[in-house]
């Protein structure tokens, strides 16, 4: 007798044709394979015929507008598996993978996402991030099958939909780039915990179709967002600091922090301060922050 499926694939895209046809090859051939939603984000380079063409059993929201991150929203609302791995156009669960996050999902009902490890195509070296996470000081419970975190990536992180949904999901304001922070710091306070799992593995192969300019005005403006949104003013003030130090003084950041100003009054008006737990694990993981080399603002 077959199990039911427990974890579904949500996977966005946009003008990524070949890429994620590449992508969907892989995941719809794994020896664990799960249920597949794709989000096509309004692209304009024949994605949506292309993946309907050579995919015809995967369920394929055609998207009228570029959603950015909103477009998992859409997706997620479909599901009904209790767990939903996210999955990007360059990104690619390795055998096993699903099913190991899975089962640490059912294992611990406390946990609200599980993020993987990432190795980078074509050598599959770690990625850059991965020492802050497997070294990450946020205190967690005895029973956290491995380090606490207090952020994800979405691409490599597999989530408890019950969790996702009380969240409300990515906030449509962040569209996208760094969206991932202000989902995380929304489930802590909501009392989930989030782990990094050395056994769960996803590679990447990043995309050179990208305007890495505009991706980091994005991930500047999203992540002065999430600090006035959900930090006590000392801690909102000193990483805000922080960031802008490590990002380089020309036009880009410039308009970056601009961006963010404008936003000023929908932020203040929807400010909600983390609990004081959350925002100890936030001062214990500032100083890895500082230091790290995975977290400059360049491009």
């Amino acid at each position: 007798m077959s199990r039911e499926p427990r974890v579904t694939v949500v996977l966005i895209t946009h003008n990524r044709r070949e890429e994620v046809l590449r992508t969907l090859q892989v995941m719809t051939t794994l020896p664990d394979a799960a249920p597949l939603i794709v989000a096509d984000n309004a692209s304009t380079d024949g994605t949506a015929d292309a993946i309907a063409r050579h995919h015809p059993q995967v369920p394929l929201l055609a998207c009228e507008t570029n959603l950015g991150a909103l477009a998992r929203n859409v997706a997620v609302d479909q599901v009904r598996t209790p767990y939903v791995a996210f999955c990007d156009d360059d990104t690619r669960w390795q055998p096993g993978s699903l099913t190991r996050a899975a089962d640490l999902l059912d294992a611990h009902p406390g946990l609200g996402s599980v993020t993987g490890r990432c190795l980078v195509e074509p050598d599959l070296t770690e990625d850059p991030i991965t020492p802050e996470l497997r070294h990450s000081p946020v205190r967690g419970p005895d029973w956290l099958p491995g380090p606490a975190l207090l952020g994800i990536m979405a691409g490599l992180t597999a989530l408890r939909v019950r969790a996702f949904r009380e969240v409300g999901g990515f906030n449509p304001r962040m569209w996208l780039g760094g969206e991932e922070e202000l989902l995380a710091l929304d489930l802590a306070s909501q009392g989930w915990w989030m782990c990094w799992a050395e056994d769960v593995v996803i590679h990447h192969a990043p995309s050179r179709l990208r305007d890495p300019r505009r991706r980091r005005q994005l991930g500047i403006r999203n992540t002065l967002w999430t600090l006035w949104l959900r930090r006590p003013v000392p801690g909102a003030a000193r990483r805000t600091a922080d960031v802008l130090r490590s990002a380089p003084a020309d036009l880009a950041t410039a308009s970056a922090v601009l961006e963010a100003l404008r936003g000023l009054p929908w932020v203040l008006r929807q400010r909600r301060v983390v609990p004081d737990s959350v925002e100890r694990g936030l001062r214990a993981l500032e100083h890895a922050q500082r230091s790290s080399v995975a977290r400059r603002y360049v491009g």
